[in-house]
């Protein structure tokens, strides 16, 4: 199969999931077209940024959205290094002695969670890298040749919906743009680590590693943690622990 069939019949993929939801293209599609036709259990995709904070843009069900929630908030795991390092990471069993090593706690939070394998396919058009789309399964898999193109092709069709590229969708008199962005959950985080920086007088990195472990040590979604931020039931202090005000009570 040439490289220009296989993404015409992944984006064909695609577009038929957003019809079957009756509405335009996007990176949730890709998630949904994956699961359905590769040997996985779910699929999650974050938007990822080397210098500010990354952010879970869709999963498919309960475990891939907690899947992506725990690399971004422990800063460690396939996603995490596919981001850093450009390249796929993919991992048939998380019960290995290796990756046991190598991200000690994603992976037995991963593995309390239902999750044996995982595959993490960075996002990227040139030396942009939008993000990574994050496949697993509950049970030990391996991706074949044809499977693992197919996966390839699901990523670089999420990479032209994030960049706003245009995916025709069947029925449609012309093509459609994507619907799916940050949204309300990047705008929350994004407000609140500008409001750590504040109270903190720290810079937007540091402010969203105190938001992210935060939200690690009480065992919260960075979401929760970033509205508490916002609604100001949640302060921050450079000398004290984050303490509950009386609205948060």
């Amino acid at each position: 199969m040439t490289p220009d069939t296989r993404s015409s019949r992944i984006q064909a993929l695609v577009a038929q999931q957003a019809a079957l939801r009756d509405a335009r293209v996007g990176v949730v599609d890709v998630c949904t077209a994956a699961v359905a036709s590769l040997p996985v259990s779910g699929a999650g995709l974050s938007a990822m940024f080397p210098n500010t904070a990354s952010h879970p843009l869709c999963s498919t069900d309960e475990i891939s959205e907690r899947l992506e929630e725990l690399q971004l908030t422990l800063g460690e795991g396939p996603c995490v290094d596919a981001f850093a390092h450009g390249s796929a990471i993919l991992t048939p069993d998380l019960l290995t002695s290796e990756l046991q090593d190598c991200w000690p706690v994603f992976a037995d939070a991963a593995l309390e969670a239902g999750v044996r394998a995982v595959f993490a396919l960075p996002l990227q058009f040139g030396a942009i890298s939008p993000g990574v789309l994050d496949l697993y399964a509950g049970v030990p898999v391996e991706l074949g040749t044809e499977a693992l193109a197919d996966a390839l092709a699901f990523a670089d069709t999420a990479t032209l919906l994030l960049l706003d590229a245009r995916i025709d969708q069947p029925g449609d008199t012309g093509p459609v743009g994507r619907r799916d962005d940050l949204g309300a959950y990047r705008a929350e985080i994004d407000q609140a680590t500008g409001v750590l920086t504040v109270q903190l007088g720290v810079g937007i990195e540091e402010a969203f590693i105190r938001l992210r472990a935060h939200a690690f040590a009480h065992g919260h979604r960075l979401a929760d943690v970033a509205s508490d931020i916002v609604a100001h039931r949640l302060l921050f202090s450079p000398d004290m622990e984050p303490k509950r005000t009386e609205e948060g009570r």
